[in-house]
């Protein structure tokens, strides 16, 4: 951990720093329980670098991130009598704290989450094509 990083609380649970219920630790991944969590059991899934959102996570921590937060959601459901898992990440947009990280939050029907359900829009003639096509154009870009 650098300078720039001890200002992270999350880069200070990662060096043990800061006080976590720690529930995975992977030479790349640390997972912890939220203390603010949506649901008891609420994980958070990060990597041990300094990396601020998805797209400046480096080609070689993808695999290795979302395998823990695969394994972390596979294990919630069992574990805490859950139906099943939400899984979801921001990115600088209602991100908390600037250092990635992956929500597992443990969902049962009835459980009354609904903070997370968005308003839907829908396409003008012509207009999802045209969208795709600038998608497609900017991933071919890369």
């Amino acid at each position: 951990m650098d300078d720039d990083d001890s200002a992270c609380v999350f880069c200070r649970i990662v060096a043990g720093g800061e006080p976590a219920e720690t529930v995975l630790e992977t030479a790349d991944v640390v997972a912890f329980l939220d203390v603010r969590p949506v649901f008891k059991g609420h994980v958070l899934v990060v990597p041990r670098a300094h990396v601020v959102t998805l797209p400046d996570l480096p080609d070689e921590l993808v695999g290795p991130f979302f395998a823990q937060v695969r394994a972390v959601a596979a294990v919630v459901p069992g574990a805490l009598g859950a139906q099943g898992t939400f899984v979801a990440m921001n990115n600088v947009v209602s991100q908390s704290v600037a250092h990635l990280h992956a929500h597992v939050v443990p969902r049962t029907k009835g459980d009354g989450l609904r903070g997370f359900f968005w308003p839907r829009a829908r396409y003008a003639a012509g207009e999802a094509a045209e969208y795709a096509a600038r998608l497609r154009a900017a991933l071919e870009a890369g």
